[in-house]
């Protein structure tokens, strides 16, 4: 890892701060993330909510428009909510730009028929009750990695180890890739090492955590963390543009998420939500382009991982009883 991986360039601000007696702190770098994806980088970046086979030919047309480097593509409605011939045009289409396809998992509490989640402290959230639940998760992932997809999203610990588990007994692809839900994102150090030690290889942390928070994730765990930086409202519609250089540098190694606050919310989507969701497919890849040219402004835009690597390197996990 180089000097200039560690220490952003420029500051936002920082010459004309300076000049005025305004400057900050000089960076300490202790709170720098000694860590990096395997084969080299500190981030990646990824366009989420992205659901059908339409969306993704707006996402990828304007990605080569705007020369956005798209490292990983994911939707949130759920394996089920696409056919087969939708899934496989959507392997197909991302395959061949050597980006990786990620497809949310099975029912969730939230569309559940359980009343809890309609309450103000919404029950157990989008966790997966009762057995067949789980069952429909595990049904989902199989779908899915047998028509070629590589990545799996989750939103439940007891699925992601179910999933982890079959995983290692060969049930599915060795190289499939496991990656916590942003709705159910560690917030404190023990449970973000938790959740790699179930089965997870890249795991969504909330856009609400310090940089402080980051670094102390850092101290106990290498595994890939996600990050909007643009949060949708339901996750707090938070806007962190002009921290991208230092969530990189406490974060990495990371996944820069180009969400979209101030939209409406497209899950399950379905053909009668069709405009929204192009619409928004393409501002998120605009988003993009404005994270990676604050980047550059800034100096800071080395570091990112090659084009088409995906896997997350060595982590830590719970032994699986036999």
């Amino acid at each position: 890892m180089t000097d200039a991986s560690v220490t952003a360039p420029r500051r936002p601000g920082e010459q004309a701060l300076t000049a005025l007696g305004l400057g900050a702190p000089a960076l300490d770098p202790a709170d720098a993330s000694p860590h990096s994806f395997p084969g080299g980088g500190r981030w990646r970046t990824e366009v989420p909510s992205c659901e059908g086979p339409e969306a993704l030919a707006v996402v990828l047309k304007e990605a080569s428009r705007l020369d956005v480097p798209v490292h990983r593509i994911s939707q949130g409605s759920g394996v089920w909510m696409l056919t087969d011939a939708e899934i496989t045009e959507m392997v197909e289409a991302t395959a061949a730009r050597d980006i990786e396809l990620c497809l949310f998992t099975g029912p969730r509490g939230t569309w559940d028929i359980g009343g809890s989640t309609r309450t103000d402290s919404h029950g157990a959230g989008l966790r997966a009750r009762g057995h067949d639940a789980v069952a429909g998760c595990v049904e989902d992932a199989v779908r899915a990695t047998e028509l070629g997809v590589k990545c799996l999203l989750v939103a439940d610990e007891g699925v992601l180890w179910t999933l982890h588990r079959a995983r290692a007994a060969g049930i599915l692809p060795a190289d499939t890739t496991l990656k916590v839900s942003a709705l159910v994102g560690p917030v404190n150090p023990a449970s973000f090492a938790v959740h790699e030690q179930l089965g997870a290889d890249s795991i969504n942390v909330p856009s609400d955590l310090t940089l402080a928070h980051l670094t102390e994730i850092r101290r106990v765990s290498a595994a890939p963390m996600d990050m909007y930086i643009e949060a949708p409202d339901d996750l707090g519609g938070y806007v962190r543009m002009y921290e991208v250089a230092e969530l990189i540098r406490r974060g990495a190694p990371v996944y820069l998420k180009f969400g979209l606050a101030k939209a409406p919310g497209i899950y399950p989507y379905g053909h009668h939500l069709r405009e929204v969701a192009l619409a928004t497919a393409k501002e998120r890849v605009r988003r993009g382009r404005l994270a990676l040219d604050l980047l550059a402004r800034h100096g800071a835009d080395g570091g990112m991982a090659p084009l088409g690597s995906r896997l997350p390197g060595d982590l830590r996990r719970f032994g699986i009883p036999s």
